[in-house]
């Protein structure tokens, strides 16, 4: 039987794709996409997880939102592309995957798949991705979970992070999430 797949802290980057000021203003689920990916990007500050932003053509859709972008670490990695996939364009170090953004049907789709296909064990972050109509949304984590990657909700992320409730983070990041 497959070992269950646990996102780690250690072995984790998290890749938030084309969450833009253009972009975000016509998405149905901009508020909760927002306030998720910026938990994610909060509990992947303090645990040391890497960080990488995408900006889909920013001249045309514009920066990443200021709730997201505000928040981002020091190290964190801004890629501005015109491909679909990020793929390419991510530097990783680490075998693990979690990804945040919008459209899921289109550049989370393209991203997560390529990603699989590069031997990444891949998680998308259901209530952390969005797409213009709910049917694209459902129909692009439908496709991903058929070829192979986790999907996943942000609590769920965070406390496989933590592993356990004496982790110095629990208080801070579990109220996050109430």
């Amino acid at each position: 039987m497959p070992q269950p797949s646990i996102t780690r802290s250690a072995d984790t980057t998290l890749v938030v794709i084309d969450i833009q000021e253009r972009l975000a203003a016509v998405m149905p689920d901009r508020d909760a996409v927002i306030r998720k990916a910026g938990i994610l990007v909060e509990a992947a500050t303090r645990l040391g997880v890497p960080v990488i932003v995408t900006e889909q053509y920013p001249k045309g859709l514009g920066p990443t939102v200021p709730e997201i972008a505000a928040n981002l670490p020091a190290g964190a990695v801004r890629i501005e592309k015109t491909a679909f996939s990020a793929c390419d364009s991510l530097l990783l170090t680490r075998s693990q995957v979690v990804i945040a953004g919008m459209e899921a049907h289109v550049c989370v789709l393209q991203t997560a798949l390529e990603l699989v296909a590069a031997g990444r064990e891949v998680f998308v972050v259901a209530d952390a991705v969005c797409s213009r109509t709910h049917v694209n949304s459902a129909n692009a984590l439908t496709r991903l979970q058929m070829a192979g990657v986790i999907v996943t909700n942000t609590e769920s992320v965070v406390f496989e992070w933590l592993r356990d409730a004496n982790h110095q983070h629990f208080r801070d990041l579990s109220k996050l999430i109430r």
